[in-house]
């Protein structure tokens, strides 16, 4: 039987994560909010459905009976739940139950760690609102969960970077980095790495309700981050400055990423996905995308 795929919110991973089932002869729909900045090659073989979560009306159309569900929308810009996840879950009555749903969240839930490892079985304690936000709905698909017993897969990840994902324009504006000795500890998946992650979650989860964090398990900092970015691109290393520097020239977002420190444990992803990353470490990861970019 051929699989059945939809992706709810396709950007740039839903995108990846569309092309890899279309090479595996999966059936894939997807739904965003304009449907004409949607490849246009792969529309032609991709079911495309335009629409609004906070509306909906949205949801008559969607075709996600015995379907996989990618749910990739982020929660709106404030407060501290996610009404439109809400709407979604509220809208799959039981004639309408997917097959499986997973869902991209954030190892921001785990809050600041003082650079301890985290693993799945960590403390959450979100210390921002995006984090609370995301939060909130892995609340919600736990409650769904228990409610229909269709599988659930939460998958925690760190930054993503890759092809057009790269800070270069903030390099070359001449922002600053923060000394490296207060530099907290950050973690990083590769987008590629990070669809075939979604596409092995899919296939080797069958039921129940899972977590994993998603990163390549190799933290460094994002001070070390930027420096290798601007030496791989062959730009001049940003300046460097202090913490308390920092707390007048950086936007409250890039100070609220300063004020977390951990480092991700992927140890259970690789073991029960049965992955194995293109991109282990930063170096490799960074290798290759320049060459892409």
């Amino acid at each position: 039987m051929q699989q059945q795929i939809l992706i709810i919110g396709c950007g740039d991973i839903g995108k990846r994560v569309a092309r890899l089932w279309l090479e595996q002869g999966a059936d894939v729909s997807v739904m965003t909010r304009n449907a004409q900045l949607f490849d246009q090659q792969s529309s032609t073989q991709v079911k495309v459905v335009e629409g609004d979560l906070d509306h909906h009306e949205t949801f008559a159309t969607l075709p996600s009976q015995h379907a996989c569900i990618y749910y990739f929308v982020p929660p709106p810009d404030d407060g501290d739940d996610d009404p439109r996840i809400q709407n979604f879950l509220n809208h799959l009555g039981d004639d309408q139950l997917p097959e499986k749903i997973i869902y991209i969240s954030t190892t921001g839930v785990y809050g600041d760690c003082n650079g301890a490892w985290v693993t799945e079985q960590s403390t959450v304690n979100p210390q921002n609102q995006r984090s609370k936000r995301r939060l909130a709905a892995e609340q919600l698909l736990t409650k769904w969960h228990t409610t229909n017993k269709i599988p659930v897969v939460i998958l925690r990840v760190a930054g993503i970077y890759g092809p057009g994902r790269l800070p270069i324009r903030r390099i070359k504006s001449g922002q600053p980095v923060l000394n490296e000795n207060e530099a907290p500890f950050s973690n990083r998946i590769h987008s590629e790495d990070l669809a075939r992650i979604c596409v092995a979650a899919a296939k080797q989860i069958v039921n129940g309700y899972h977590i994993y964090n998603v990163s390549d398990g190799h933290p460094t900092t994002m001070t070390d981050y930027f420096n290798r970015v601007a030496k791989n691109a062959g730009l001049q290393p940003p300046r460097i400055i202090s913490l308390h520097e920092a707390a007048a020239e950086f936007s409250p977002m890039m100070m609220s990423f300063l004020n977390e420190s951990k480092r991700i444990d992927n140890r259970k992803m690789l073991q029960e996905l049965g992955i194995e990353l293109r991109y282990p470490d930063l170096e490799t990861g960074l290798r290759k995308t320049q060459m892409d970019q």
